[in-house]
């Protein structure tokens, strides 16, 4: 395994030598062999776009993804504290999180995964996949994948962000203060010829919502970018974020009223890519992630119920692109680490090495096709298989017939395998792998002003892992229950239209889920089997000119689980010269809901901000 690592951090600087005539491509999706414009894309994918990021209400990964159709973010800790994702009816261990093409999910439990180091500054924009992605990205891609494409710094300029926001409803349990809220982000940027970099931190904290939701966040941030001729280009990006707050509800409600965590992770990746020749592509990375979970379930006590987890892993791919006169290949190997040491869980480790091989070809006219398989070993699971295929058929210059089947793998967090928390919890070293199989099929029209697709899945996962019990006197424990059934629709459409100096924005996006759940006895408590969307909708309109911007976003979310609601957030904002002021009202009309557990959401919040660019 070290070897391996070592070999993929070494080949970058032995491939700087190597020359060729030809620059390299800017490609827009990321699939770190085969990387496909979004317009030719045969899959179910969704972009966030910088320009989105920019103009939504929001100061926090978690929260751009909650106006994605078919994303699922469940927020036990809002503000950016905590969160779980999950794609089109999954859980939220079944979704992979990439940064630039490198996988950063946690491997002690998914809970973690969104704690990412990012401002949404830094951000280019972010890839939702949806449907199983082990030939594109390897295990536990069951679901989809989340990729989050950071900038690259095209001028010097240094950026600040300050904001502060209030419920304007007071804490009548503790201090009888006013919950609020404020933050400072701060980011350099520095670009030359041939390098850039960019630094960022942040600051948050507040006294959260309702009783025991205190939170402070510092994030540090730092990328550089290396380009020394036109063949070969390297990255190296670090970050770091210590999270702690208040977890009043979070896993174990009513009891936990008084629970706290703090969560720190460090994560960095070396990437470089390099044009062997006029046909080969050689692209090479490396990745680590260290994560500290500190969970007290009585903040005052730290001698009773207190867990704590340090976690590491790490991982190298060399992926290889070659193109001849009838498609092009894409080749690719992986190895990672992983390793815990845990008060409740223990210490383990284990070893996992993959395989890819992908062949496109457009020969046929008006039909695209892509097929691949992934083959993957690991040292507790063994060996597995997970071929793919993406097909289109163009029937108009801008109206395509896509189609796909794909297949994948979840192999089982520390957390579902070792965790003893009795009697609350306890893990199952028993248990196998998820499976998943999914076909779906359905229609892109794709022009200057107007976006839309209709596509219908239906999807399998075999040996789905869920946390069961008989009574409420045992603990819940993790078991393979039997196959959940998911068939479903995502349909959307984006309309643009300029008038003088106006601009409007439309959008409107829905998923449809209907999930059946077989071989779950009737009398078994499930923590996951009905607990995702049946009828998601999401509506942007947006109106901008030279200096004023105004959105409203609704959603209108019904879970199989829960009752549905109806959310309503808003900002307007004016640009005077380097300066940016804006406004945010989210959750306009109070409403009281839940996205997870027994932890109602926050209500009515308005924020007051001012953005500082000189790159303007």
């Amino acid at each position: 395994m070290k070897r391996i690592i070592l070999s993929a951090f070494l080949l970058p600087f032995v491939m700087h030598a190597q020359e060729s005539e030809n620059t390299l491509d800017e490609l827009i999706i990321q699939n770190n062999r085969i990387s496909i414009p979004f317009t030719e894309q045969n899959r179910n994918v969704s972009v966030i776009s910088s320009e989105e990021i920019k103009d939504l209400p929001v100061k926090s990964i978690n929260e751009l993804l909650t106006y994605v159709s078919g994303v699922d973010i469940r927020q036990r800790g809002p503000f950016g504290t905590q969160a779980d994702i999950s794609i089109d009816g999954g859980s939220f261990e079944q979704t992979l999180i990439l940064l630039n093409g490198v996988r950063i999910s946690d491997h002690q439990t998914a809970h973690n995964s969104l704690n990412i180091p990012i401002p949404t500054d830094a951000i280019e924009r972010i890839e939702i996949l949806k449907g199983p992605a082990a030939r594109i990205y390897g295990v536990n891609s069951l679901t989809g994948a989340v990729n989050i494409v950071t900038k690259k710094p095209v001028s010097n300029s240094f950026y600040a962000n300050v904001f502060a926001g209030s419920s304007f409803k007071k804490d009548k349990e503790e201090n009888n203060e006013m919950f609020n809220g404020r933050g400072v982000q701060l980011g350099f940027t520095l670009a030359k010829e041939k390098f850039q970099h960019q630094l960022y931190g942040s600051h948050e904290s507040g006294s959260g919502y309702r009783y025991n939701t205190a939170y402070h966040n510092n994030k540090v941030f730092y990328q550089a970018d290396f380009q020394p001729n036109d063949k070969n280009n390297y990255n190296l990006l670090a970050g770091y974020v210590n999270s702690n707050f208040g977890a009043n509800g979070f896993y174990a409600a009513p009891g936990d009223k008084e629970a706290k965590e703090i969560v720190q992770t460090f994560m960095m990746a070396v990437q470089s890519k390099h044009r062997l020749s006029d046909n080969l592509v050689l692209m090479p990375q490396i990745g680590y992630r260290y994560n500290y979970d500190d969970y007290r379930y009585f903040r005052h006590k730290l001698d009773v119920a207190r867990s704590q987890h340090y976690s590491n892993s790490l991982n190298a791919q060399l992926n290889l692109n070659y193109q001849v006169n009838f498609g092009e290949f894409g080749f690719g190997a992986e190895g990672r680490y992983e390793q815990i040491n845990s008060s409740n869980i223990g210490e383990h480790e284990r070893e996992n090495f993959g395989f890819y091989a992908e062949f496109r070809t457009q020969e046929i006219e008006k039909i695209d096709i892509t097929v691949g398989a992934y083959t993957n070993y690991n040292s507790v699971f063994g060996w597995q298989v997970f071929p793919g295929l993406d097909f289109s058929y163009l029937i108009q210059p801008e109206f395509k017939f896509i189609a796909s089947a794909g297949t994948s793998q979840r192999i089982p967090s520390f957390t579902d395998l070792y965790l003893d928390q009795r009697p609350g919890n306890v893990g199952n070293p028993n248990l196998i792998s998820e499976k998943a199989l999914q076909y779906e099929g359905g229609f892109k029209f794709e022009n200057d002003n107007f976006n839309a697709k209709a596509i219908v899945f239906y999807r399998d996962i075999n040996d789905f892992i869920d946390w069961t019990r008989l009574s409420a006197d045992v603990p819940w424990q993790a078991n393979n229950v039997g196959s959940l059934r998911t068939t479903g629709v995502n349909a959307s459409f984006d309309y643009r239209l300029k008038s003088e100096d106006n601009l409007w924005k439309f959008k409107l996006a829905y998923t449809y889920l209907s999930p059946k759940m077989e071989g779950l006895a009737e009398d078994n408590s499930s923590k996951y089997k009905i607990e995702n969307f049946r009828h998601q909708l999401v509506n942007i309109i947006q109106w901008s000119n030279a200096n004023w911007s105004a959105l409203i976003a609704n959603r209108y979310n019904e879970r199989i689980s829960y009752k549905d609601y109806f959310l309503t957030d808003l900002r307007v904002s004016y640009q005077h010269k380097k300066f940016n002021y804006y406004i945010d009202a989210q959750n306009i009309f109070d409403k009281t809901y839940i996205e997870a557990g027994a932890v109602p959401m926050p209500g009515r919040w308005f924020t007051l901000g001012v953005k500082f660019n000189t790159g303007i």
